[in-house]
């Protein structure tokens, strides 16, 4: 977990749903978000209080995202995390990504048990110009 090899794999992927991605330009979960955009990923929002999050449709859950998912990044709170990566791995995606200060130790290890690459407590867009 969090290891520079985990990192950069994860960072090929190019399909990430954005768990609690916020409207509000001003928020991480948005300007990371659309950080990733700008580097040619794809970014489904997820967030079940919008219908369209920058022009982009918006999802209220990862079960409703029409297209397949390699990357969950989650932007909510701690607490939240299990039932989000329970929906990763149901879904099929390739890693879980906690951004800074989402840490779940035990929704962790089942992630990476269930085949997932993992990073918690890290930040995409920093990881993202670190390496690239």
């Amino acid at each position: 977990m969090n290891d520079s090899n985990t990192i950069r794999e994860i960072l090929k992927l190019k399909t990430i749903a954005v768990v609690g991605m916020s409207p509000k330009q001003e928020r991480p979960s948005h300007y990371v978000a659309m950080y990733m955009k700008e580097k040619g990923y794809t970014i489904y929002p997820v967030n079940p209080g919008h219908d369209k999050i920058a022009g982009i449709n918006c999802y209220p859950d990862l079960k409703d995202i029409p297209d397949s998912i390699d990357v969950v990044d989650i932007f909510r709170r701690s607490e939240f995390v299990p039932l989000i990566v329970d929906s990763a791995i149901s879904i099929g995606a390739k890693a879980v990504w906690m951004q800074d200060t989402v840490i779940h130790e035990e929704a962790g290890k089942k992630a990476e048990e269930a085949g997932l690459l993992m990073v918690m407590n890290d930040c995409m867009l920093r990881q993202h110009r670190k390496l690239f």
